[in-house]
């Protein structure tokens, strides 16, 4: 290879890595090959200077770049070729090399946008026929008998080409997986548990991004293939990735609320939520939350196209890891505790399985309410559970009494409501656990920056479940009454913020969606109320809030007669949808006064309330259409923009770390794989 001068021995300057030298010469347009036939494989036992790598691909112009054109297509080409080999070290290598090559080939397309570096460097023909090589190449990889250093590699390598552009449909390399496929080496490696322990986080997000590339433009076969895998272990080892993120998420919680109320109960009661959730974007509670964005997205696809999936929800996690020790959790500079005061951590209180983890995950992010990074995780959970909903499997899955299961759902702090201590609950149906979470939701979030996408989705949910009820005659023993009071809370809120929101988004539909749910309460709990006394208790209900649906009505008959009104359509659904309880609050009111004139009194109890209207059932409402009917979910096209949004950060998200991972790799090796190097080293 060619020599180069030394520095002076009396220099301080660092001598050049020999590879960087050699970078340098090919950057230049020279030949460092020229005598020297085993110049590759030498090259490759060199490891790569990532950052050098990078530093040389950023200084290309337009000018410059024909004198380096051929030695990056060589550079290039070798490093496909030397995918080939048996050697442990050459292959690591030549899949780092690469790495570095397209993540800094991306990075100057981004930088220089009139500079189409990619075509440059390949031309399409090259382009074709190179790419279906690499991903032939990654097939063996992943599916071969490897280090798993080099499986590591290689899947980095994949992740890489795959977040190379913010817009993945705008990724022009992304077409090669599609016509070359690796679907099947994917379901391999999440069927294995020993590789799925170390690759599967890699192969479930590599998945979901894929997914999405030109999702509703043209025929995606990852689409296809998801929507149509039937493989029981590959879909459990999807599920076990995402549930796994979710539990430790929840553990590290629970640990930091332990923390808190161990150093200081009263301050943990003023402090708790500031400390767990501030508006900073840029915290470290966000940040955890914004990681999990990638996984919720990866469960969104799954329930969201295959419905074989459903099934692996409520499989209990056996692989998830198990708490940290307290050995494990400590730094050197912290004093050891004194464990005889420590706070002790109920098991019971950890998820047990994918559908319980979304439930307590959610319960956490739904606290959060001051910034877009959690208000649009919130939104990703409930369109989840809007999927969840609809699906028949899984609502007789989240009915089934024989299977219960004790949840801990967070609720935040608020002024007017004292947080139970003991906040596990009972062991119950996963549905009487679902409906706590939205009750909580509706009753934590009357604010005045009103999440109205969040309410008609969460209030979307509770239709659906309600729906199932009704059409299977299913009984859930649950105490609607806070349901009904959580949604009269609700309305009272719209009816007083009226002035403010009814100026940023639809108040009528949303009041519409609540009305329609009593109006199925009303006409169709015969079918799935457990007792006779849950109609009663509804009854009362209304009656006692009586004065919320007059103010109601009042409001909707000033917007009927508003010429310019641009919600004049849900505003007559709206005044039709309320006759019937119009008509039972007028005829019980009427009937409750008359008692209390035949007794004398003025303030009745419940229990003498209840009774009257026992006794006076004998009223006429009138039959309402379509209460059990509801549009089913679609992505396309209501919710199109928000989940490119969403995409899109997760693969910026991705590809922050990603290269950190690439750039470290250089020692990674395992001990085994060192063992083999040395070996073949010698052979050779």
């Amino acid at each position: 290879m060619t020599s180069r001068k030394r520095s002076g021995s009396g220099s301080s300057k660092r001598p050049k890595e020999k590879v960087v030298y050699i970078y340098e010469l090919f950057f230049r347009g020279e030949d460092p090959t020229i005598d020297s036939p085993e110049f590759w494989n030498e090259f490759f036992l060199l490891q790569p200077n990532v950052e050098s790598l990078e530093a040389e691909v950023s200084k290309l112009t337009n000018e410059v770049f024909p004198v380096v054109r051929d030695n990056l297509n060589l550079l290039f080409q070798k490093c496909i070729e030397m995918l080939e080999t048996d050697h442990p070290k050459r292959l690591c290598n030549s899949l780092q090399t690469l790495c570095s090559l397209f993540y800094a080939i991306f990075k100057k397309s981004t930088a220089d946008t009139a500079f189409d570096i990619l075509n440059e460097i390949f031309g399409y023909e090259k382009m074709d026929k190179w790419m279906k090589e690499l991903m032939n190449h990654c097939s063996h990889i992943l599916l071969g008998d490897v280090t798993e250093s080099a499986r590591f590699m290689c899947l980095k390598l994949l992740l890489v080409i795959v977040t190379g552009t913010d817009n993945v449909s705008q990724n022009v390399l992304l077409e090669y997986l599609m016509m070359h496929t690796l679907f099947d080496a994917f379901v391999h490696l999440l069927s294995d548990p020993t590789l799925r322990a170390q690759h599967g986080h890699d192969i479930v997000i590599l998945l979901t991004i894929l997914v999405n590339y030109r999702k509703h433009e043209a025929t995606n076969p990852y689409v296809v293939q998801l929507s149509i895998l039937a493989d029981e272990l590959a879909l459990n080892g999807y599920g076990q990735m995402i549930s796994q993120s979710l539990i430790d998420f929840c553990r590290q919680y629970m640990q930091s609320l332990s923390n808190v109320q161990s150093s200081s109960w009263f301050s943990s009661l003023s402090n708790i939520v500031g400390n767990m959730f501030v508006s900073d974007e840029g915290c470290e509670r966000v940040q955890q939350i914004k990681a999990n964005n990638g996984l919720l997205l990866a469960l969104y696809e799954a329930v969201h196209l295959n419905r074989n999936f459903i099934t692996t929800l409520a499989h209990t996690q056996a692989e998830s890891s198990a708490p940290p020790s307290p050995s494990n959790t400590l730094s050197l500079t912290q004093p050891v505790p004194d464990l005889a005061n420590a706070p002790i951590i109920d098991m019971t209180q950890y998820p047990t399985n994918l559908l319980v983890a979304v439930f307590q995950y959610c319960s956490i992010v739904m606290q959060d309410n001051k910034n877009e990074s959690s208000i649009a995780n919130l939104k990703l959970c409930f369109l989840i559970l809007t999927c969840i909903s609809e699906d028949q499997y899984a609502n007789s899955m989240m009915h089934d009494t024989n299977l219960t299961f004790k949840v801990m759902l967070h609720r935040a702090q608020m002024r007017h409501r004292k947080l139970h201590v003991d906040r596990v609950g009972k062991s119950q149906p996963l549905a009487a656990t679902l409906l706590d979470l939205l009750v909580e939701f509706i009753v934590s979030h009357l604010m005045k920056k009103f999440p109205m996408e969040l309410y008609l989705v969460c209030i979307g949910v509770i239709h659906r479940i309600l729906c199932y009820q009704k059409r299977c005659r299913v009984r859930l023993n649950y105490p609607w009454k806070e349901l009904w009071s959580a949604l009269i809370g609700l309305l009272r809120f719209l009816v007083n913020q009226e002035q403010t929101l009814v100026k940023k988004c639809n108040i009528f539909y949303l009041s519409l969606q609540v009305i329609n749910i009593f109006n199925l309460f009303i006409t169709y709990g015969d079918t799935f109320l457990a007792t006779t006394n849950s109609y009663d208790e509804l009854y009362y209900e209304l009656n006692r809030e009586e004065k919320v649906f007059t103010e109601i009505y009042a409001m909707v008959l000033r917007y009927t007669t508003m010429p310019d009104c641009e919600y004049k359509d849900d505003v007559i659904k709206l005044l039709n949808s309320l006759v019937n309880i119009l008509a039972i609050v007028k005829h019980f009111q009427n009937k409750i006064k008359e008692w209390l004139s035949e007794q004398g009194l003025s303030t009745p109890t419940e229990e003498q309330i209840l009774d009257v209207v026992r006794k006076n059932y004998d009223l006429t409402l009138k039959l309402q259409d379509s209460l059990d009917h509801y549009e089913r979910y679609a992505e396309a096209p209501h919710h199109t923009a928000f989940f490119k949004t969403m995409v899109r950060d997760v693969v910026i998200d991705t590809r922050k770390h990603i290269y950190g991972y690439v750039k470290e790799a250089i020692s990674v090796i395992p001990e085994q794989d060192t063992m083999l190097t040395s070996t073949t080293s010698s052979n050779t």
